[in-house]
């Protein structure tokens, strides 16, 4: 950081004090005296002619060095010292991007392992999850969260710390046991549709396969289609043909090309952080074209010392009055 100050010009008013008790006339203030009927007569007498006069206050160089400090205490606030950071570049909000995830319960299965420790598939996705949104600073994102139904976790926002907060308060199975994708992919496309922004992408993450018998998750595909809505999927775990939980790759891979997207699949840690890479290429962050300056104000450090000196004075000042008073009156 670099220290400036943004009003130089202000120096100039240094000497504005010295100007005033050079040129204005001294302040004259009337003050009681006594009357005596033999004045004139004694002056007579005495030879001497009398005159107009004036009281003078005595200098008080400890005033006057007090009103000095104060006065460039108030200058140097007036100039706005300030600490100026490197430029750089504001991040631009162009962007809506919603995240819809399977937390069906196969998502509870153990067989990831990440930074050394087992954990669950959404365990897993959560870790690497929150350091893809924190880096998502132009977009507004959203969460979705879906099994036998689909529920809005957090809404559109640019506030992306408070998106990682509710991933956090997101539990496997919330949503029910089943894995209604078709479901997931309309109430999605339902919430992009109301939001302004035009540029809208959705990420879909599923270890499984649909089994909501109300819409088809193709259909859904295509209606996000028609609404100008990319779909990113993501496959977590491998397509082994076995048991209840496989994952049906070429629906979400059809889901991907419907919309103008890509599929991914995940198997691993590795294989994760590369996905989330992958749409950081893919739907990189947008920042404005002109740069700014971050500022640290620094005015209120000379104001406050001002303001701190004149108290500090008075205080003095007046304990000292009433200290001659009570000596006067002893």
């Amino acid at each position: 950081m670099d220290f400036e100050i943004a009003h130089k010009w202000v120096a100039f008013l240094l000497p504005l004090p010295l100007l005033v008790y050079w040129l204005l006339p001294p302040l004259r203030r009337r003050r009681a005296a006594l009357i005596a009927p033999f004045f004139q007569r004694a002056a007579q007498v005495a030879g001497v002619r009398p005159r107009k006069n004036a009281w003078v206050t005595r200098k008080n160089i400890f005033m006057y060095g007090v009103l000095i400090l104060c006065w460039i205490c108030m200058l140097a606030a007036a100039s706005s010292p300030r600490f100026v950071s490197k430029p750089g570049k504001r991040p631009k909000t162009v962007r809506s991007f919603l995240i819809a995830a399977d937390i069906s319960f196969s998502m509870a299965q153990t067989d990831w392992v990440v930074n050394g420790r087992r954990m669950s598939r959404w365990d897993a996705v959560i870790s690497l999850m929150k350091d893809f949104i924190a880096k998502r600073k132009s977009d507004q994102m959203g969460l979705v969260v879906f099994g036998s139904n689909a529920y809005i976790q957090a809404p559109l926002t640019t506030d992306l710390p408070m998106i990682n907060w509710l991933l956090d308060q997101t539990e496997v199975g919330m949503a029910g046991q089943m894995t209604n994708i078709g479901d997931a992919i309309a109430y999605s496309v339902k919430i992009l549709k109301e939001d302004t922004l035009q540029q809208k992408v959705m990420l879909l993450i599923t270890d499984g396969v649909d089994t909501g018998v109300d819409l088809l998750p193709l259909d859904a595909a295509k209606m996000a289609g028609k609404d100008s809505i990319t779909i990113y999927t993501m496959g977590i775990g491998k397509a082994s043909g076995n048991g209840g939980y496989d994952l049906d790759e070429p629906t979400l891979k059809a889901i991907a090309a419907t919309t103008g997207g890509r599929y991914f699949n995940a198997m691993n840690e590795k294989d994760l952080s590369g996905v989330y890479k992958a749409l950081d290429e893919l739907a990189p962050v947008v920042y404005q074209e002109e740069s700014f300056e971050p500022v640290t104000l620094l005015y209120y450090y000379p104001l406050a010392a001002g303001v701190i000196l004149a108290l500090v004075f008075q205080l003095i000042s007046g304990s000292w009055r009433f200290t001659r008073k009570m000596i006067q009156h002893a």
